[in-house]
């Protein structure tokens, strides 16, 4: 099978196990690795693999277009407003890892198929790929709740430079997703960095303001959202609920990352990697196909 080429723009920790995915990938292969330093431990790696590497970030990709389909943009919120414009006239379709809100927000679980037909996708924040969905599998159930609470822990480890740059869009960007994809009138998002030791995995939790919750219609609704995310992020799994008291919802989650480039406890990089990975490959099958 002929593989799509793309490219991956930020050299950190999310772009480097993007590219150890991608490469054992059926249906993709890297065209250009670029970063701004030519010295980074991922480019580096990528230099090691036989995968073509450039310090001039995005500019590459301008003087070389044909390097690659779809480009990965791993860098920050306010690079990716940059980059946008350029990848729109480039007409690359755009996976955005950034919680810049630039493009259609996207969750492959909720809403994949729109997503294919959009040149800018965005994926929010790995806080929201955790638990926006279960919040939309509850208000299925209750679109009547008014208010939607979550909360996601990741060890301190796990938060590069990236991750810390990126902590006021972090919850500006998940809330906002929250509402878009559930209609809940009200909602927040917490982020906790964990500097515990040895460190701890991905924890997301999801309180829901709920008047006399039908758990059994939830469990249904929210185990059969977990299986979908399953199949694309190996070590999603609920671990608790939904349970309710005192009119509140509670449902909580873990995700154990797969120990491609980051450790095993990173599973809050691992989710979005693993779900840009997803949305590449299956636009790229409808390319070929």
């Amino acid at each position: 099978m002929k593989k799509v080429k793309v490219g991956i723009i930020g050299t950190g920790n999310i772009g480097t196990d993007l590219l150890v995915k991608i490469q054992r990938s059926e249906i993709l292969e890297c065209g250009i690795f670029a970063g701004r330093s030519k010295d980074s431990n991922g480019i580096r790696k990528a230099e090691q693999m036989g995968v073509k590497t450039s310090s001039e970030s995005i500019k590459y990709i301008q003087d070389n277009p044909d390097c690659c389909e779809i480009v990965f943009d791993a860098t920050s919120a306010k690079i990716h407003l940059y980059n946008a414009p350029i990848l729109k006239s480039l007409k690359k379709y755009a996976i955005d890892l950034t919680p810049s809100q630039v493009g259609k927000m996207c969750v492959p679980a909720i809403n994949m198929a729109e997503c294919l037909n959009s040149d800018n996708i965005n994926l929010i924040t790995c806080g929201g790929q955790a638990t926006i969905p279960i919040a939309y599998a509850i208000m299925k159930v209750h679109p009547e709740i008014e208010y939607i609470e979550i909360a996601a822990s990741i060890s301190s480890k796990s938060a590069g430079p990236g991750t810390r740059a990126n902590i006021d869009e972090f919850t500006q960007t998940t809330r906002d997703a929250i509402t878009e994809f559930t209609g809940v009138k009200s909602a927040k998002a917490i982020i906790v960095l964990n500097p515990a030791e040895p460190p701890v995995l991905m924890h997301n939790t999801i309180y829901a303001k709920i008047e006399n919750p039908n758990i059994e219609k939830l469990h249904i609704e929210i185990t059969a959202m977990a299986k979908k995310i399953q199949k694309y992020v190996p070590g999603f799994k609920i671990t608790l609920g939904p349970v309710a008291e005192n009119n509140r919802v509670t449902t909580m989650v873990e995700v154990v990352g797969l120990g491609d480039f980051l450790p095993k406890y990173s599973g809050n990089l691992d989710i979005i990697t693993c779900a840009a990975v997803n949305m590449a490959e299956e636009y790229a099958k409808k390319k070929i196909l």
